[in-house]
């Protein structure tokens, strides 16, 4: 069995220990697995009120509508929830807000953007694997294993903070109603944080915690404002009011329990599940649980990590180690005594995303007009694609080309976004824009794979601009030198630092 086939039991067995408080025995993750349970077995779902009869197992939500997903009575534990969604907004899991209160509170104890709390964050559907959370299904299917206790009562909403509506709901609330819980049960918190950008002259913001209780894990997202790494920033935790916090990092890759930079990875405690590169407009997230050292606190938490790392200034000049602006947002995982601190009111919907608007430069469309080596091009339906389809090039050696005119009415700065198809017989291109070379791209996937590359951030000139692409040949474990064009799109982001200032002119004073 390999580690994969074990993380799902392993996070199942700890959790059950977790709710019904037993330890397991001799180390055996399913110790105790075998005692009689003094609770009942409940769930809360989307399954179609006419069961028997119908499959109409989920819910839709109207653009600014709050759909109640469960009022539970307790005393109870949520052991498991899972989702799936339909919605027809792109970044449809930053767009919908999920809160979770505890004993009739005013205040949710849990307020977050659905994929952030499921690990990935910037909207992003993006599979990956770890103890409490496991994303799979190309990142359609959200699972999260937290215990959650409450003692009187439980309620569940989703809010779709888009205009677009969300078209499918599907749910598991899988929950245990006891005959009491121990006074030593804490209630699960949840808070969602952006700085868009991070604030100069302060160390971004975690959580600020007032009261007794134990904190459990960070994810954190990054859309780059420049190129260059972020991560030289520390991590520090000031417990109970200190001055001077007695937990003291070395680095951001460091605190999430990496090395030497970030690569896309995940684990049972840490990983970095989303990770495009160190271009502007790049996005990263990060997570790191303190499920075997949970950060205990009796008064108070303060959490805090800094945004510094290398630049690279108009003049030549370089740094690697200066305050950054980076679009930076997270999630606080605690569990803690009620009541908490309320918290400060959460972006709406679309001020979350890191850009403001979204353009289709070029796509299949430019079948026409597009120049090419003498090799095949036709369009070709594709599931994924933005518009339904793609250009598909089909070149036999190394020597195809193919070069797609588009015109800009007027001038945008923006984060050019170019998707294509990789798959088992596609090649290697170098692109330029303009004559201008922004990369090179190896398309290999084991299967058909619609996916989004940053050729980092571009003016644009109101006018004609060509996108080229070159075959320089193909990894080894290609079976061709096919090339799937979907679009090229900007993305017009939401900070941008004013023209001809650089990171020294802006450093701000503490």
């Amino acid at each position: 069995m390999n580690n994969n086939t074990l993380l799902p039991v392993i996070a199942a067995a700890v959790i059950a220990c977790l709710a019904t408080n037993h330890a397991s025995a001799q180390g055996n993750p399913l110790g105790g697995l075998e005692r009689l349970k003094g609770f009942e077995s409940r769930r809360a779902s989307s399954s179609a009120p006419d069961w028997r009869t119908g499959n109409g197992d989920a819910r839709p939500i109207k653009p600014g509508d709050t759909l109640t997903l469960a009022e539970l009575k307790g005393p109870g534990v949520i052991t498991h929830i899972w989702f799936t969604i339909s919605h027809e907004a792109k970044f449809y899991s930053r767009l919908l807000t999920l809160r979770m209160y505890w004993d009739s509170e005013q205040h949710p104890s849990v307020e977050c953007p659905i994929g952030d709390f499921f690990g990935i964050g910037h909207g992003v559907d993006q599979p990956f694997m770890s103890l409490p959370i496991r994303v799979t299904s190309d990142g359609r299917a959200r699972n999260c294993y937290w215990p959650m206790p409450f003692r009187k009562s439980a309620r569940i909403t989703v809010t779709n903070e888009s205009d677009k509506p969300c078209r499918a709901l599907y749910y598991y609330i899988d929950w245990q109603k006891h005959p009491s819980l121990s006074r030593e049960a804490a209630y699960f918190h949840a808070m969602y944080r952006q700085e868009y950008p991070a604030v100069m002259g302060r160390n971004y913001l975690l959580a600020d915690i007032v009261g007794r209780g134990h904190y459990v894990g960070t994810i954190q997202s990054v859309y780059h404002s420049s190129p260059g790494w972020y991560g030289e920033g520390d991590d520090f935790f000031f417990i109970d009011g200190e001055k001077e916090p007695s937990l003291r990092g070395t680095g951001t890759e460091d605190y999430f329990c990496d090395a030497w930079g970030f690569r896309q990875q995940d684990g049972p405690f840490y990983g970095t599940p989303l990770w495009e590169g160190y271009k502007t407009g790049n996005r990263g997230t990060a997570y790191r649980f303190h499920i075997p050292d949970p950060v205990v606190f009796k008064k108070s938490l303060r959490v805090e990590i800094e945004d510094k790392g290398s630049q690279q200034f108009p003049d030549g000049n370089k740094s690697g180690f200066i305050e950054r602006d980076d679009l930076m947002s997270s999630v606080a995982l605690w569990y803690q005594v009620e009541p908490h601190k309320p918290w400060p009111a959460l972006p709406a919907g679309p001020d979350r995303l890191p850009f403001s608007d979204t353009t289709l430069l070029v796509g299949w469309k430019s079948l026409e007009q597009a120049k090419r080596s003498e090799h095949p091009l036709t369009t070709q339906p594709i599931g994924g694609a933005t518009d339904g389809k793609q250009l598909w090039f089909r070149p036999k050696d190394e020597k195809g080309w193919l070069e797609i005119p588009f015109r800009v009415e007027k001038e945008i700065t923006a984060d050019l976004i170019l998707r294509m198809t990789h798959s088992w017989d596609y090649g290697t291109y170098r692109v330029l824009l303009d004559g201008k070379s922004v990369g090179t791209f190896d398309l290999l996937a084991p299967k058909v794979t619609p996916s989004e590359d940053s050729l980092g951030r571009h003016t644009l000139k109101a006018g004609d601009h060509v996108l080229r692409f070159e075959c320089v040949g193909h990894n080894t474990a290609s079976k061709g030198y096919l090339l799937g064009f979907d679009c090229l799109q900007a993305r017009v982001p939401v900070y941008a630092r004013p023209e001809g200032k650089d990171l020294r002119d802006i450093q701000a004073k503490p």
